[in-house]
């Protein structure tokens, strides 16, 4: 909770300034955003270290197969990777360049997702037989 409002703060204060500094320099707004983007992620380094070990042990006391589970964090990580590209792009004017972004990103969580789907796929044709 406590670095959530951090974050929102901080994020806040970023745009305000980078709404200034926006009239004189966009480039600059830009550089202030990434930059309070990067603050952000930093700060959020060591409670994703601690969800990751949760998940981690959270795998392993489940009994299932580790392979079930990387997918997931793939599929995972690429939509906050995108989430946060397409955004960075709309704040610097680039439409067009945001959707390429979330295409890509759409399809590589598919391509990510590839093996469930395979899984799937050859446990329908299994019961079918």
């Amino acid at each position: 909770m406590e670095q959530a409002v951090q974050a929102a703060v901080l994020c806040v204060a970023a745009a305000l300034l980078a709404l200034v500094v926006r009239r004189g320099s966009p480039e600059f707004a830009l550089l202030l955003t990434l930059g309070a983007t990067a603050a952000v992620l930093l700060s959020l380094a060591g409670s994703l270290k601690s969800l990751m070990d949760f998940l981690g042990r959270l795998v392993g006391e489940s009994g299932l197969s580790r392979e079930l589970f990387v997918p997931l964090y793939k599929t995972v990580g690429i939509a906050l990777v995108v989430k946060l590209g397409g955004s960075l792009c709309r704040d610097a004017g680039e439409t067009a360049l945001s959707s390429v972004v979330e295409t890509a990103g759409a399809v590589c969580a598919l391509l990510a997702a590839l093996p469930l789907l395979q899984a799937v796929l050859s446990l329908l044709l299994e019961l079918m037989r």
